[in-house]
């Protein structure tokens, strides 16, 4: 069995990620995203309830949840793949989340797309964020992840303009930007900013230092 590079620890945050196989998608269409939106809200339990049974057209905002594993200040979807920032609760399990949310979306879309085997490039990724620059970085760099999809080389190159960019961070509908925009939406039942540091008091603020914090290098 193979060792995480990375210990998950509780009270500690971690960049979460991962990608399809061969770096194919594992997003296709509108419902494909909501579906594992969905999951990162109703598999946050600790309850070892079968998700993938879930009875077709169930909302899964819906499910009543006990106490959750995780804590997740923030996330977005891309076509083929995914960014979590999230912190582990006192008696909760960062791995067992992942689990569940992974074999849940990949039965779902085996089912969909009638297939078998993985989707995933293996295990998910992990990176330790043990300060509050690289902390800072992650919520630029996850938030403003979706901008590949109209600016191909925006993080080598740059944003010119950022009126637009910002609009299109707006309306993108599989990230938490909205929520830290203060749009109220039933996806803000997913977060829980309390858990990460303050570093962003209002919505003004939030557009500034997410744009700022992309001069910030990721540590190697």
């Amino acid at each position: 069995m193979s060792i995480r590079k990375v210990s998950l620890v509780p009270g500690e945050y971690y960049h979460i990620y991962n990608r399809g196989n061969s770096k194919q998608k594992i997003f296709h269409d509108k419902a494909d995203y909501e579906r594992f939106v969905g999951l990162l809200y109703a598999c946050n339990n600790q309850e070892n309830f079968k998700i993938f049974n879930i009875p077709k057209g169930q909302d899964l905002f819906s499910i009543e949840r006990g106490a959750v594993l995780v804590s997740i200040g923030a996330y977005v979807l891309m076509p083929n793949h995914f960014h979590l920032l999230i912190t582990q609760e006192k008696d909760g399990d960062i791995s067992k989340f992942m689990q569940k949310v992974s074999t849940a979306y990949v039965m779902y879309y085996n089912r969909k797309y009638q297939r078998t085997g993985g989707l995933f490039e293996g295990k998910f990724k992990s990176q330790h964020a043990g300060d509050d620059r690289y902390l800072k970085y992650l919520f630029s760099y996850i938030h403003l992840n979706c901008l590949k999809l109209i600016y191909k080389n925006w993080k080598e190159k740059g944003i010119h303009n950022k009126k637009e960019a910002t609009e299109y961070l707006l309306d993108y509908k599989y990230s938490s930007y909205a929520d830290y925009m203060g749009i109220e939406r039933i996806e803000n039942k997913i977060l829980n900013t309390q858990a990460f540091p303050e570093y962003f008091p209002s919505k003004d603020s939030f557009i500034e230092e997410i744009f700022d914090w992309l001069s910030y290098n990721e540590p190697s």
